[in-house]
């Protein structure tokens, strides 16, 4: 038992470290070499870029394991690589509004979201909601200067985790309504399955207080609905969506 506590230590740190690479390069390729992003959920750079951000500057208060957030340094360079090509490649969209017009009603928007957030047609306010997250952040940090037991600590420490946990959730809702994993990379699934069982042993064969409880529940939130993902994949495979199967009939 020792001996494999000991390879899990050293080798999920490792695996932590290099999965946002493992993860999403072969969706980025795909999306690049296709000209298409469609089946691919948009919203998972989305989240995964807010969580990110939020769990560095959650990072100064709880000092938290640092492979953690190597690990959160490094998606958000490879997220904003993948929102980058997925905006390039993105099929036609409906309803969307700027950024710059959120001063109209929510009744106004198109999508369903309050200010058609993360639905929007230009790039521009994608860029602009990820400055003022991090840059909003870092104004806050230079005010309170918080320690590990402050309530805003523990506030974007839990908000952070607590996001990043919903990551499959807009993954599962595509498949579902499109009756299909097309657009979705079995690869990405996979890096996800075989993470979650070794952020798993990393986390709790860890020594106690290393990793806070938070990662340990968001964990086993997330590992639960990655799961989900990998029954929908058995089910309804990556052929066509009902979508396409309407569109040939008609």
């Amino acid at each position: 038992m020792a001996i494999i506590s000991t390879l899990i230590g050293v080798f999920a740190p490792l695996f932590l470290i290099l999965s946002p690479f493992t993860s999403y390069t072969d969706q980025i390729l795909s999306i690049h070499r296709t000209r298409t992003s469609a089946g691919f959920a948009l919203d998972i750079p989305g989240i995964m870029l807010t969580a990110s951000i939020l769990k560095i500057f959650y990072w100064p208060g709880a000092r938290y394991d640092i492979s953690l957030l190597v690990q959160a340094f490094l998606m958000v360079g490879v997220q904003i690589t993948l929102l980058k090509v997925a905006l390039d490649n993105r099929p036609p969209w409906r309803g969307e509004r700027p950024f710059s017009e959120m001063g109209k009603s929510l009744l106004e928007t198109g999508t369903g979201r309050p200010f058609d957030f993360w639905k929007w047609k230009q790039q521009r306010p994608y860029w602009e909601y990820l400055l003022y997250l991090a840059f909003g952040l870092l104004a806050l940090h230079a005010i309170l200067q918080p320690d590990g037991s402050s309530l805003y600590t523990r506030c974007i420490g839990g908000l952070g985790l607590t996001i990043e946990a919903t990551l499959p959730l807009p993954q599962l809702y595509a498949n579902y309504r499109a009756q299909s994993c097309k657009g979705f990379r079995v690869s990405v699934l996979a890096n996800w399955l075989f993470g979650d069982m070794m952020k798993m042993g990393y986390f709790f064969a860890s020594e106690p207080g290393r990793v806070p409880w938070a990662f340990k529940l968001c964990g086993m939130f997330q590992a639960g609905c990655d799961a989900c993902l990998g029954i929908q994949y058995w089910m309804y495979g990556n052929g066509e969506t009902a979508g396409d199967i309407e569109t040939r009939l008609s």
